[in-house]
């Protein structure tokens, strides 16, 4: 009784295609699936960024900067952005 048989779940489906039509569900998985597949593309270059090129010296450290330094400026003109 806990759980739900393969009767239940071919219902569950029927009524989720007369509500939402079979358009929208594949519109839904095609996006999804670009979703996943753009995500995974991410990672995949996030991990490439992070290892350093065979053959290709180690980065140099990022300076520190020191805080509390004001830098000060004059602005000429507005520009709109």
């Amino acid at each position: 009784m806990g759980s739900l048989s393969i009767w239940h779940w071919l219902i569950v489906l029927i009524i989720i295609l007369l509500i939402f039509g079979t358009k929208k569900l594949r519109n839904l998985g095609s996006d999804l699936g670009g979703a996943v597949k753009g995500f995974k593309d991410g990672m995949r270059d996030a991990t490439a960024e992070d290892k350093p090129a065979e053959g290709a010296p180690a980065a140099a450290p990022t300076p520190q900067v020191n805080a509390g330094h004001t830098i000060e400026g004059e602005i000429r003109e507005k520009t709109k952005s």
